[in-house]
């Protein structure tokens, strides 16, 4: 699979949310700029700090029209279980066996680590923006800010 980089479109895409609702590339984008972010799984360290970070600037995110969506092949349960257990009020999709991050060519760290990579994504499902850091997760937050202002 090729990697997607500023410009080209999201493939259309359709995965299970925390609550096993059914969430599609196009409902995402009818509400506005989307922050699409893969990360590696639920309730690990850096995983918990980048989520834990976009909860803190969610009401950034919101007045910007934007919404923050997580990828990781996690099962909805487990996504349930750290949305729940860290109060993290927007959706997370279950990617099993990696599908989207394959098609959206998210690299693995070391050769087996799933990838840190977020995407920022206009309503026309254009992206905008990529940045990926497997050891800064933090900054993913402040980047997505950035760019959304900048738009």
């Amino acid at each position: 699979m090729k990697n997607l980089r500023m410009g080209d479109r999201v493939p259309d895409f359709s995965l299970l949310d925390q609550t096993s609702t059914t969430v599609t590339r196009d409902t995402l984008l009818a509400r506005g700029p989307l922050v699409l972010y893969f990360y590696p799984k639920d309730d690990t360290t850096g995983c918990r700090k980048e989520a834990c970070s976009f909860r803190d600037a969610f009401e950034a995110f919101s007045d910007l029209g934007a919404s923050v969506v997580g990828v990781s092949s996690d099962d909805p349960a487990s996504h349930a279980h750290f949305a729940e257990k860290h109060r993290l009020p927007f959706t997370l999709l279950s990617d099993p066996g990696g599908t989207l991050r394959k098609h959206f060519g998210v690299p693995k760290t070391w050769g087996f680590i799933p990838g840190r990579v977020t995407y920022i994504i206009d309503r026309d499902g254009v992206i905008r923006y990529v940045f990926s850091s497997m050891f800064a997760p933090e900054k993913h937050i402040t980047e997505a800010l950035r760019i959304l202002r900048a738009l």
